[in-house]
């Protein structure tokens, strides 16, 4: 999907808590005292196709670590910004107010 939408297009991922059952089986086992395993479902779609997997907590993280690759493969388009030192801003600003308030008042 990534590679399809490079030039153009957009892909949506989409992570959410999931415990694959319906609310009625749910209800079920929390009135059977039982608890509910939950899992996080992942969608991505680019608009024509479709595709979804479900991890669970212990395959979490041999599910992050390739995937975290593959995000970082396919964000070539993003460009990193320049960040500015906070102590040289707050400097020149500064400057820049004192130098407006002293001008001479002028005499009449």
């Amino acid at each position: 999907m990534f590679e399809k939408n490079s030039e153009k297009g957009s892909v949506w991922l989409t992570l959410k808590r999931s415990s694959l059952k319906s609310k009625l089986q749910k209800r079920k086992l929390s009135a059977a005292g039982e608890s509910i395993e939950y899992r996080c479902l992942i969608r991505a779609t680019d608009a024509k196709k479709t595709i979804s997997t479900s991890v669970g907590a212990k395959d979490h993280q041999r599910f992050q670590a390739p995937y975290a690759t593959i995000l970082k493969a396919h964000m070539t388009a993003l460009k990193k910004r320049e960040r500015k030192d906070r102590k040289k801003s707050t400097e020149a600003d500064k400057k820049e107010s004192t130098s407006s308030t002293t001008t001479k008042p002028k005499k009449l």
